[in-house]
């Protein structure tokens, strides 16, 4: 049987998704399951158990932000609502709309080679998405280039504040040169993929019962073959 590889990119390129304006009633029982709390009026919460890593991790690194980058501090406590850490399967981060929230991955956060620069950078990639959404700047498919380019500009120019970030400021700029040389990775079909993808990653994640993972994967490959035959709009 296949083995399906979870989604490979540039680290940085923490992209937004465009839910419906509704939270999930997934999200709003994820939401109220979860440990949190209210810093400068942000909201910062996970599903995680004790002693919640993931959440020092993050408090940690918006005082990095609030320390070397007061300005863009304040932008992220005034364009989001939460920044909240649970399992994605489609993404190391993304900007949820319906929640106005930064939603980081939990396994991203927890990663051992993840450093708290790196995390502190994601943050202000997602508010960089909020504060574009709130000038009515949709993530529309056209749009998604030019709008990943100026979310990870704005990384660029938080990591310059930064002592002895060179290495992260030039991984950033790759990740600029690649956004624009794959616009595909930004089509709706492909984001549809990925999640399909990292949602049986999730799956092995939550240690899931070996015949759920084979039936999603089956799942999987039968909506891909759908896909092949359907003539294109």
């Amino acid at each position: 049987m296949q083995q399906l590889e979870s989604p490979q990119r540039p680290r940085g390129l923490a992209i937004a998704v465009k839910p419906d304006r509704r939270p999930s009633r997934v999200d709003r029982l994820g939401l109220w399951l979860s440990k949190g709390s209210t810093i400068d009026r942000l909201w910062i919460g996970t599903t995680e158990s004790k002693p919640y890593p993931a959440l020092h991790r993050v408090d940690d690194a918006l005082q990095l932000i609030k320390r070397y980058d007061p300005l863009n501090y304040s932008r992220i406590t005034r364009n989001l609502d939460r920044i909240w850490v649970h399992l994605l399967p489609s993404a190391q981060a993304h900007y949820d709309r319906s929640l106005n929230a930064c939603a980081l991955d939990e396994r991203y956060v927890l990663n051992e080679t993840m450093t708290l620069e790196q995390i502190a950078s994601t943050i202000v990639h997602e508010a960089t998405h909020a504060r574009l959404e709130g000038w009515g700047i949709q993530y529309l498919e056209a749009m998604r280039i030019r709008i990943e380019s100026i979310c990870l500009r704005r990384e660029l120019s938080f990591l310059a504040k930064l002592p002895d970030s060179e290495p992260l400021q030039d991984e950033i700029v790759r990740a600029l040169e690649w956004c624009t040389s794959d616009p595909d990775f930004y089509s709706d079909k492909n984001f549809w993929w990925r999640r399909q993808e990292g949602e049986v990653e999730t799956l092995r994640y939550l240690n899931a019962p070996n015949w759920l993972i084979r039936w999603a994967m089956w799942l999987i490959r039968r909506r891909r073959q759908r896909a092949s035959v359907l003539p294109e709009s």
